[in-house]
């Protein structure tokens, strides 16, 4: 027996290392194997190319990343937060190395939670497991409960983030049993000088960046406006519809003005778009059960004529809303900032 384990664990050893190679996920199910690798907020290699978001629900080509993204193979820090979000509830401690499922710990007991305004079963909230029977690694009815990290393992009938523990089971604040699918559209311009040129940045001479920054209501962090996928929606109308509602706030204005906002912010996300990222967002909500992941697009409005020129108002789930210098002192919710920095090299910017 011993030497047919170490037959297998080398065939799927070399099984992931040719998957990485050729640049496909490297989650994948292995029956009565749990996946030894670490997640990455990143994949290894993303070369210059088109490709189809995996999502049933992302069918719009976006443009990626032109060169390869750095690999991380650190486990997940923030959906290990002590204190879980919007309550007092304390996370069971979960050290670096006993993070992946493959490392054994008998020790590990969770704290049980889903936040209150899940029990209340709104309509973006699933039932309890036992109230009903998802569908979870595929398209179940018009829910996508596909991860972008892979198949991932199921356990008693619940989902195990793919990322590894967190300290908590349940839901938490999230809706979804597995995968909670969401969209980040990152609008950008150009700062400008008093002349109308690009203001290039003292140190490092490269022309600044500026994106659309919320405050969160919930947890007063600076961050990139965004919201969840609802089911059957195309992503690409969740950006823009997301972008609306939480920094132009198109939902509290005359007609008139809501339909000159919606014609500049319908042709900037008609617009080729730049997808920055797509993937398992280390989101404080996270916990063993339930997941953050996000497609984060950028939408550049080059010539500082279409949405640069309308006045921001805070909406929907925003504070405040501004336009914002890129720079890497910034730190925004989640994993808001690996996003900006990777537009930032996309578009040669200061970082």
């Amino acid at each position: 027996m011993g030497m047919l384990s170490l037959l297998r664990r080398n065939w799927i050893g070399r099984l992931r290392l040719a998957l990485t190679l050729f640049g496909l996920p490297c989650s994948v199910c292995f029956s009565g194997i749990r996946p030894s690798l670490s997640c990455s907020l990143y994949h290894p290699f993303k070369n210059s190319h088109i490709i189809r978001p995996i999502s049933a629900s992302c069918p719009k080509l976006y443009k990626t990343s032109d060169q390869a993204t750095p690999s991380s193979m650190a486990p997940h820090v923030k959906a290990r937060c002590p204190e879980y979000p919007g309550s007092k509830v304390k996370r069971f401690p979960v050290p670096d190395n006993k993070v992946d499922w493959s490392q054994r710990w008998p020790q590990y007991q969770p704290v049980s939670y889903t936040a209150p305004s899940v029990l209340t079963k709104p309509v973006w909230a699933d039932p309890d497991i036992g109230l009903f029977s998802p569908k979870f690694n595929t398209l179940d009815g018009a829910v996508d409960r596909t991860s972008f990290m892979g198949c991932y393992k199921v356990e008693n009938g619940k989902p195990l983030n793919p990322c590894g523990r967190t300290g908590l089971i349940g839901r938490g604040l999230l809706g979804r049993w597995g995968p909670n699918h969401a969209a980040d559209p990152i609008v950008t311009r150009w700062k400008e000088d008093p002349k109308g040129g690009k203001t290039l940045h003292p140190v490092s001479r490269l022309p600044i960046l500026q994106f659309v920054s919320i405050k969160r209501k919930d947890c007063g962090q600076w961050a990139i406006p965004g919201g969840m996928v609802d089911p059957g929606e195309q992503v690409s109308l969740t950006l823009q519809r997301e972008f609306s509602e939480e920094a132009l706030n198109s939902l509290a204005v005359s007609a008139a003005e809501r339909a000159k906002i919606h014609d500049r912010i319908t042709k900037l996300f008609k617009s080729s778009g730049f997808q920055a990222f797509k993937g398992y967002v280390d989101d404080p909500r996270n916990t063993d059960n339930a997941w953050m992941e996000t497609v984060a697009v950028n939408f550049h409005d080059e010539s500082g004529n279409s949405v640069s020129e309308l006045p921001l108002q805070a909406g929907d789930d925003a504070g405040y809303v501004q336009w914002v210098d890129v720079d890497s002192s910034l730190l925004l919710y989640a994993s808001h900032s690996s996003f900006l920095e990777l537009v930032a090299k996309e578009r040669k910017a200061h970082w």
